[in-house]
């Protein structure tokens, strides 16, 4: 998290007065005291601040008097009003002075708070983890010797056929199976010389049944009238088909084998507070799918006999793992000094306000430079001989 350089000058020395232990989990413990008067400093308006939804008999709302609002309010009150606006103010200074890369909210500890004495505190906060890379290239390279082959073989052709031949099988028979239905329950009582049972085969006969013949007649038959001409074209039009998904699984394929070569050979402390933003995105985008299918969180928890809990302790595994791959493209990035082409952010960030129009223009052009980056490095990583 980033901090802004500050024009106002304090008495005291940042480095001076705070020690920074790293912590299990990639956090930093900040020990250290604030000499008294900077918390002075602060009194006048931890006294505004404090009296400013005070009602007392006599006096207009935010008009009472500093002597009877300290009366009223007590020295210990304003101490602590004093000391927390204090270590709000400073907290930015703190980490600025000692280059602390933190991420989220501090947990605070007042362990000293006295009038006329230095405060004493105790802050804790989660950093950026330092990625240690393994040599990225041959790690990538490794992986890229074994990527599948993407051409569509004759065998995975004719196994396609069958499986339409299959297809077109069962749908003919249910058909027919409808139609015998309907004839038995028009014939009524009548119907004594037909057969009670109706005479499509069980499935276990079926499974032996010889398949359609594949003839031009049969492939006219098929998708959408005058899709097949003939078994040549149902043949390069089957083979098409199965082009495009067989590059769209192997590229897949391919690239979580890449993710999880980077992330075994890469070291590095997750702090929670990562997992738990993962995790709080990926809630997130299920309420989203469940809203496009009038669905209710609730019920949904409901129908798969689930709780929030649940959930929790199931997704973590991924949560740390999109985690970690986020930070390792990061650092691949900055160290190969990969950017994104600033045309194509542009772009994707007007089309997404234009979407979006009440999102958060610097939110969407993070998250845009965030994609389009791992996007880049991916490629990077793919192509490595």
């Amino acid at each position: 998290m980033s901090t802004h350089s500050h024009t106002h000058a304090h008495a005291m020395d940042f480095k001076k007065a705070f020690t920074v232990t790293p912590e299990a989990g990639s956090q930093v413990k900040i020990e250290g005291e604030i000499p008294f008067s900077e918390l002075q400093s602060e009194r006048g308006a931890a006294i505004k601040s404090l009296g400013a939804h005070l009602e007392l008999d006599g006096f207009r709302k935010g008009h009472v008097p500093e002597t009877i609002l300290v009366k009223h309010l007590g020295e210990m009150a304003i101490l602590s009003e004093m000391a927390e606006r204090t270590i709000h103010h400073m907290y930015s200074h703190i980490i600025e002075e000692h280059n602390i890369d933190a991420i989220g909210y501090p947990q605070i500890e007042i362990v000293k708070l006295a009038s006329e004495n230095p405060l004493g505190v105790k802050i804790t906060v989660a950093i950026v983890p330092t990625v240690t890379l393994p040599d990225i290239k041959k790690v990538a390279a490794e992986v890229n010797k074994a990527k599948e082959s993407k051409e569509v073989t004759e065998a995975e052709i004719a196994a396609q056929i069958d499986e339409v031949r299959r297809q077109k099988m069962a749908y003919d028979r249910l058909q027919a199976k409808a139609q015998v239905k309907t004839e038995i329950s028009v014939a009524g009582s009548e119907a004594t010389g037909l057969p009670t049972q109706s005479p499509i085969e069980t499935e276990a006969d079926f499974s032996k049944l010889p398949l359609p013949e594949l003839t031009d007649e049969f492939v006219a038959g098929l998708g959408q009238p005058g899709q097949f001409t003939s078994v040549e074209d149902f043949k390069t039009k089957i083979n098409e088909h199965l082009t495009v998904e067989k590059a769209q699984a192997v590229e897949g394929a391919h690239r979580v084998k890449l993710t999880d070569a980077i992330i075994a050979t890469s070291s590095l402390e997750l702090p929670q507070i990562l997992i738990d933003s993962e995790l709080n995105q990926m809630f997130a985008q299920m309420e989203e799918d469940l809203k496009r299918s009038n669905l209710k969180i609730e019920d949904y928890l409901v129908h798969i006999k689930k709780t929030i809990a649940d959930l929790k302790t199931e997704w973590a595994p991924a949560a740390e793992k999109r985690a970690k791959l986020q930070l390792i493209l990061n650092e691949i990035a900055k160290t190969e000094k990969i950017t994104p082409d600033a045309t194509r952010v542009e772009t994707q960030v007007k089309e997404l306000l234009e979407h979006y129009k009440d999102a958060d223009v610097q939110r969407v052009q993070t998250y845009v430079t965030t994609v389009l980056t791992n996007e880049a490095v991916m490629k990077m990583l793919e192509e490595v001989k």
